[in-house]
């Protein structure tokens, strides 16, 4: 998996701008306080910890491809980025951030269950998630059906999830996080682009995945 991402951020062009950037963008800064610890799990070249820092707040940023934290370094020298394992344990104390925030990731990751756990694991009590993830629910999906569904679930692309509303929220809830807000944007009505979600860790002991 590493090797597909190392190769992915070397072929990035400079002047990449992220999807949806102002939405995300705004749907984060909205949900963070001056003075709080922002973890940016899958945080690519750093433009999302840039803005944080630029908001006073304190942002470190995680990634598995060298060549993704090497970018993020040179663009942003006063911040902090991270190489982590894409299977792994996340170089962090238990309850170290306030917030996680994690755009355009969820749907990358092999093993959810694991990578929830840790986000889980190093947010303070209470402390809140933060995910964007493309949009999926019945009109979008029988219309991928009905046009480019081969393209859309390519078996080789880096896409390795699929989510609908519906099943974010369930996966979010079990796996020890409460108040699950989610809402669309972007596209038209009923076929929408992305999930907007918000979270809470959860004070109580989940079932499955700690």
């Amino acid at each position: 998996m590493r090797e597909f991402y190392e190769d992915l951020w070397r072929d990035m062009p400079d002047d990449l701008v992220p999807f949806a950037w102002e939405l995300r963008r705004d749907f984060m800064l909205d949900r963070v306080s001056v003075g709080e610890r922002v973890l940016d799990v899958g945080c690519g070249e750093g433009a999302f910890c840039g803005e944080l820092a630029a908001r006073g707040v304190e942002p470190v940023g995680v990634e598995v491809a060298e060549a993704a934290v090497m970018r993020a370094r040179a663009r942003h020298p006063g911040l902090r980025f991270e190489l982590v394992d894409p299977d792994g344990r996340l170089p962090f104390e238990d309850g170290s951030f306030d917030v996680a925030w994690a755009s355009e990731v969820i749907e990358h990751v092999a093993d959810t269950a694991r990578w929830l756990s840790e986000v889980r694991r190093v947010l303070r009590r209470e402390g809140r998630l933060l995910v964007t993830t493309p949009y999926h629910g019945r009109l979008k999906d029988v219309l991928v059906a009905l046009g480019r569904f081969e393209a859309h679930f390519d078996p080789l692309g880096d896409h390795l999830r699929f989510y609908s509303p519906r099943s974010l929220r369930a996966t979010l809830e079990q796996f020890g996080f409460e108040e699950v807000r989610i809402r669309t944007a972007g596209g038209v009505p009923l076929v929408r682009e992305t999930m907007l979600a918000q979270a809470r860790r959860a004070r109580a002991t989940i079932r499955r995945g700690a």
